[in-house]
């Protein structure tokens, strides 16, 4: 994996891309998300990222080029039987998908889900999760970014022969978080809260 992210970032070619999905959810929103994320995990690490995140449909077989799949909207989420086929082989051979509720895909993305990965089901993930502990510690899990729903955020996975392959955020809206501060008006400790726990996901899916 190691190998293959060198090359990536020398060709400055995103680790991330962003599903374009069917279904009516607003797959292209939160556009400043991952250029903020980006300059994060690069004042973090001391590394070089590029500048945004990529686009790609399921149906396309550059899925496979990237590390890391994202999805995020409200509403619905759609996969057609070509687009499941390749999103189970992508996340079977090592791929992983990060999945954001902005508030109103949880219905939709766990039925499509289920379609992908029929034998696996949803688990909470503990406070204990290394997610929570590297690169920043949130000894309560997720962070609270925005009050879509009453209750406490949840970070959910899905996994495959013990792997990690999926990760729900749920109740939360860490790419709302992320976003340029005059979008959502968030206080600064907001955003520095969820460009934390995003840099803390985005270290997690490039080196498992």
């Amino acid at each position: 994996m190691m190998i293959y992210l060198l090359i990536l970032f020398q060709v400055n070619l995103s680790p991330v891309a962003r599903i374009h999905y069917s279904g009516g959810g607003d797959w292209y929103g939160n556009k400043t998300t991952f250029k903020n994320i980006f300059r994060y995990y690069e004042h973090t690490f001391k590394t070089k990222m590029p500048l945004n995140e990529e686009t790609v449909k399921l149906s396309e077989t550059k899925l496979f080029s990237y590390p890391i799949l994202y999805i995020s909207g409200h509403g619905n989420v759609s996969f057609d039987d070509q687009e499941v086929n390749n999103l189970r082989q992508y996340l079977t051979t090592g791929g992983f998908l990060y999945v954001d509720d902005d508030f109103g895909i949880d219905k939709a993305i766990r039925r499509e889900l289920k379609k992908v990965l029929p034998n696996s089901e949803f688990v909470e993930l503990p406070f204990g999760h290394e997610i929570f502990k590297y690169p920043f510690s949130f000894p309560k899990g997720l962070p609270k970014i925005h009050e879509h729903a009453g209750g406490a955020p949840v970070a959910y996975g899905l996994f495959y022969e013990d792997r990690m392959v999926v990760l729900y955020t749920f109740n939360t809206d860490i790419s709302d978080g992320c976003e340029d501060p005059e979008i959502h008006e968030d206080s600064d400790e907001l955003r520095l809260q969820a460009l934390k726990m995003a840099t803390n996901i985005l270290s997690f899916a490039l080196n498992h």
